[in-house]
C-alpha cells in the first residue's frame, strides 16, 4: 500500500514516494541523472534492535514490480570497502532510466 504523506519519514531528502506492508517498507528518492534510489527494509525488528535482514532477490524483485517498476532496469552497488556506509540493515536499488551498458537481456542469456 502507498502510505499518506503525512505519515512519510521527515528525512533529507525527501523521499518522493513511500510504500508498506506487513512485511517490507520502500522508500523511493530521486537521484542523480533521472534515476531513483529504492530503499527497502524490512518491518520487524531483531533480537540485536536493526531491521531483520535478509532479503532476496526474488524479494527486490516482486517489490520492485508491485509498487509499478517491473518494465525498470535495478541495480544495486557494492562500493569500495573506503566507501561502505552499513548503519541498517536496508538494501538499496537504483532505477535506471534505460538499460545499463554492462546488462544482458533475456535473448542473449539462453543463446
Amino acid at each position: 500500500m502507498r502510505v499518506p504523506e503525512d505519515q512519510w519519514p521527515h528525512t533529507e531528502p525527501m523521499p518522493t514516494e513511500v510504500w508498506r506492508n506487513s512485511q517490507f517498507l520502500v522508500q523511493v528518492f530521486p537521484h542523480k541523472d533521472g534515476a531513483a534510489r529504492m530503499s527497502v527494509n524490512r518491518t520487524m525488528i531483531g533480537e540485536d534492535g536493526r531491521w531483520r535482514d535478509g532479503i532476496s532477490w526474488e524479494e527486490l524483485q516482486s517489490i520492485k514490480n508491485q509498487i509499478g517498476y517491473s518494465a525498470c532496469w535495478a541495480v544495486e552497488i557494492f562500493p569500495p570497502s573506503f566507501e561502505v556506509v552499513n548503519v541498517a540493515n536496508m538494501r538499496h536499488l537504483w532505477l535506471l532510466r534505460e538499460a545499463p551498458a554492462f546488462a544482458w537481456e533475456k535473448r542473449e542469456a539462453v543463446a
